[in-house]
């Protein structure tokens, strides 16, 4: 029945190419976006959820 359907539309086979081309885009922005980034703050990044250096809320309660 949808082969039928796609059949009927004129043009149709570009759509795949688009699709791909879009996805091979994308692909290679993050590629180049990661290899310009900044070293040490992808690092940063990473350690963020590691640290414990942060005072945490939940454990945080005023004594007097």
């Amino acid at each position: 029945m949808y082969k039928n359907i796609l059949q009927s539309i004129q043009g149709v086979e570009i759509y795949p190419l688009i699709s791909m081309m879009i996805f091979f885009g994308l692909f290679l922005s993050v590629i180049v976006w990661y290899f310009r980034a900044d070293k040490r703050h992808l690092q940063q990044m990473a350690e963020m959820p590691l640290d414990r250096t942060e005072t945490d809320n939940t454990t945080s309660v005023t004594q007097k």
